[in-house]
């Protein structure tokens, strides 16, 4: 077998699609790795009312304000968004299959802020 040869202009091509990959890479990741933004003047979402009622209903069962059997029988987590005329209320529901009451909810309001927590929903 002959060795390969490769030509000057065909190692500056090589050189020159290795160059021009880089920098559409580069170039992409920029444009499109810009982060969270949010549309239409949202700054809150329901994902993450979820994260932060998550968070509130661990803390509430570690420090024994909630039996650990809402965490054995934890049978559905439901997130409401409620809106009205002045702001829109974000309700978590944490549901399970046994014992009274069967439900607990979070309540967050348009901008992220806890607002309370009780067994109604209401």
């Amino acid at each position: 077998m002959e060795p390969l040869n490769i030509h000057y202009r065909s190692k500056t091509a090589i050189a020159v699609y290795a160059i021009s990959i880089f920098l559409t890479v580069i170039i992409a990741s920029l444009a499109f790795g810009h982060g969270g933004k949010t549309h239409g003047g949202q700054t809150f979402t329901a994902f993450q009312a979820l994260q932060k009622a998550t968070q509130l209903y661990d803390r509430l069962i570690i420090s024994g304000k909630l039996p650990e059997d809402w965490e054995i029988n934890l049978h559905a987590i439901k997130i409401d968004v409620r809106n009205s005329s002045e702001n829109r209320e974000y309700v978590v529901q944490f549901e399970r299959t046994q014992g009274s009451p069967t439900s607990v909810y979070f309540f967050f309001n348009e901008k992220g802020d806890y607002s309370g927590s009780n067994f109604t929903g209401k």
